[in-house]
């Protein structure tokens, strides 16, 4: 039911850009704009064939929810460790398929693949007021490793 996404589900990944947009919409109306999505169709095409920055899908009779991921490494820092983590840059499960353990999958699916890869973390930013995602993150082993902090003029 967790695969690679394909130029089939770009619909259903549509919907659920739309859904996370609206849930960082209502957290932070002076950052998020409402009803659009991060990428448009072209944009998730071009993604897909990136395997640097693999999107996955959970599929059962459509897309319920999906996880955009990056690789990113870094080797030869003056100050940084060589290191390779995956972000994930994106994770939804669909509104209606919410506490049905989608979520828990995917997670677990990707963080299955980042050690496959060789990866050493699993990296990923949580707004905050995202109550739910934080706990669900926490649930899943998460923790802490940075704070950004702003001021808002």
């Amino acid at each position: 039911m967790i695969r690679r996404a394909e130029l089939k589900d770009i619909p259903g990944i549509i919907e659920l850009l739309h859904q996370v947009n609206m849930v960082h919409h209502v957290l932070r109306p002076d950052l998020f704009k409402p009803y659009t999505t991060k990428y448009n169709e072209q944009e998730l095409e071009a993604l897909m064939g990136d395997d640097s920055k693999p999107i996955f899908v959970f599929e059962d009779g459509g897309v319920l929810g999906h996880a955009f991921c990056m690789v990113n490494e870094v080797k030869g820092d003056k100050l940084l460790q060589d290191i390779k983590t995956l972000y994930i840059d994106d994770i939804c499960v669909d509104e209606n398929a919410r506490g049905q353990h989608v979520g828990k999958a995917l997670y677990e699916y990707v963080r299955d693949y980042a050690a496959s890869i060789g990866c050493n973390n699993i990296t990923l930013n949580v707004w905050d007021g995202n109550d739910a995602a934080l706990s669900f993150y926490k649930n899943m082993g998460m923790k802490v490793q940075k704070i950004t902090m702003e001021v808002v003029l």
